[in-house]
Parts: C-alpha cells; structure tokens; sequence
C-alpha cells in the first residue's frame, strides 16, 4: 500500500484546473497501489476555505499550509513546507503540474529531496510499485518511456493532458503555519500585472483563437479579437512562438512546447503553418479547424476542419457568419 501526493497549485487564493488534474492523476495511481491520494496545498490565510473542494477529486486528506509569505509564490518559502510534508508522509509519489510555477518548483524540491524529476510528462502509470512516464522530447518529434527507481518518485505532468475527474467524495482538511523567517527572505513580490479585466486564461479557455506570423503584422490582430468576441466569453487569444518571439503578442498568450498546453473544446488556428513545437502544445484539442493558404501547410494534418485561403478574407465572413447565426438564437 502506498499513498501519492499531489501539489495542489492556487493563483491569486484560486484553485484551478492544474490543480484538479494534479490530484485526480494522484488518486489515479494512489488506487493502483492501494494507498490513499493527499494533497498540499500553500498560500495566504484563509486559502484552506477553497482547498475542501480538492476532496471532489480524490484527495482524502488536504493539507493547508497558511502564512503571509505564502501568499504569492515565492521558492524561499515555499519548499520547505512541501520537502516537510513528503519526508514525513513516505510518500511513493509526488505530482506536480508543469505549469510555469511548478516549472520553477518541482526541481528545486527534487534537488532538496536528491531525487530525479520526470517533468512534463503525458502518461503515468504506477504498477509493482514502480512509476513509469511518457514524456516528449525533441520538441515533440519522439516520446521517452522512462521507469522512476528513485522514492519518492517526482513527476509533473503537462496541464490540460490529464482528466480532472470528479468522485464522491470529501476530503478532510487540516491547517498549519510553517515556521518562515520572513527577514531572511532574499525576494519578495513587489507587483504583479494581471491579464487584462475580462479575458480568459489560454490554458482554461474552451475555445481558443490563434494566430501565427501569417497575419504578417501586430496591428491585423484586431481580426482575430473580433472573432473571439463572436465566439463568445469563454473564447480566448492565442499566439505562436514566432508571433511571441516577435513581440507581437504577450508571452502569456502563447501556445506550444515552450508556451502553454490548451485542450480547448475548439481551436481555430489562423495564419499558423503548424511547427512541431505549436503542435505539442495543441494537438489534444477536441476540434481544430486551421486557416490557411499553404495546402502543404503542417496544421493541416492534425485539422479536423481545413480552410484553404487567404485569413484576411475567410476570417472576416467566418465572424459574420457566426454573429449572425447566435443572432438567430
């Protein structure tokens, strides 16, 4: 019997869907071993009011560790508190989610644990008491299968590639105050500047809109956000590395290996030619409908729906037609 823990990761006193991911991949393979899921989660008083839902998904104990300086991530505070709980829960696994902040995280608790970290994986599976994981390499282009021999295995997986799953059940939540010498921190928040009122998250959008060098300049990209804006609220930009490379888009808007994973109901690709490294990062969409001129074009062959034209035309009447058909509603 061995339990598995899960980093549970809030943003702004928020628990998202890596988080969720995070805890239903413990309880996954926690069920495979006979053990129980449990989960950490660390942030600013009264964060342990949001962490009891974290139950819904297969935590049986949630941990809450609440202090001032954990309210924005930090790594000078933050890892103590996680190496303390797996040294005392002799855990056979820890999950993290490779979002931005567990990029930064995971390693560094893997380096104070002197364990190896199997980041950015795509599959887990846990059997005779040993982890194995699929991860991408090469950008994508081949997958390692890799055993973990170490213990605790550490691992992150790639968000929106696991599903976060609902069960019936309550997790039991405890508090505690890590002993942190907020004096001795050597860096603190000082600002933070959020996306603008009203967007949504690329990575937990349903429908994303994306484009690529192919809309030739930053000023076009007033077509797309007018195509968002038909598909409706839950619609959200989306940009290629060479459009962020550019400095036409924020890094915050970008899909692909070196960007954010999204696994949106739909994604509309325009003016993108469909490198690998875009590819890693969207492919798991359930629809994907590619705009563009090049029939050689890549993206086309991971399309469900492919349009052959120029964006600056098919884009336009793809807008009208859908504010006319939600006018018919």
């Amino acid at each position: 019997m061995a339990n598995i823990l899960a980093f549970a990761e809030q943003r702004e006193g928020q628990l998202g869907s890596a988080a969720r991911e995070a805890v239903s991949v413990a309880a996954r393979l926690a069920e495979a071993a006979g053990g129980a899921a449990h989960a950490i989660v660390l942030g600013g008083p009264g964060i342990s009011s949001v962490a009891a839902g974290l139950g819904a998904y297969g935590a049986t104990t949630i941990s809450v560790g609440e202090h001032d300086a954990l309210a924005d991530y930090n790594p000078e505070s933050w890892v103590a508190p996680i190496v303390d709980q797996i040294r005392s829960g002799d855990y056979a696994a820890v999950i993290f989610a490779a979002t931005t902040l567990g990029k930064d995280l995971a390693p560094r608790v893997a380096a104070h644990l002197d364990v190896p970290l199997a980041s950015d994986v795509t599959e887990v599976e846990l059997s005779g008491g040993t982890v194995s994981v699929t991860r991408p390499v090469f950008s994508g282009k081949a997958f390692a299968n890799l055993e973990i021999e170490a213990s605790p295995a550490l691992v992150s997986i790639r968000p929106n590639v696991f599903q976060a799953t609902e069960q019936d059940a309550v997790g039991e939540v405890s508090t505690f105050t890590p002993d942190i010498d907020v004096s001795a921190l050597r860096v603190r928040v000082i600002d933070r500047k959020s996306a603008a009122e009203g967007s949504v998250d690329v990575s937990e959008a349903s429908v994303v809109v994306s484009g690529g060098r192919g809309m030739k300049d930053p000023e076009n990209w007033g077509l797309l956000e007018e195509l968002r804006e038909a598909l409706g609220s839950d619609a959200a930009l989306g940009a290629s590395r060479a459009v962020v490379d550019a400095g036409w888009r924020p890094h915050g808007e970008q899909v692909g290996q070196t960007g954010k994973t999204v696994a949106p109901k739909l994604y509309i690709a325009v003016g993108i030619s469909g490198a690998v490294q875009h590819l890693a990062g969207m492919r798991t969409a359930q629809t994907i409908v590619a705009i563009n001129r090049d029939t050689d074009a890549p993206i086309f062959g991971v399309a469900d729906y492919g349009i052959v034209g120029d964006l600056f035309d098919v884009v336009p009447r793809l807008t009208a037609e859908i504010g006319a058909l939600k006018a018919g509603d």
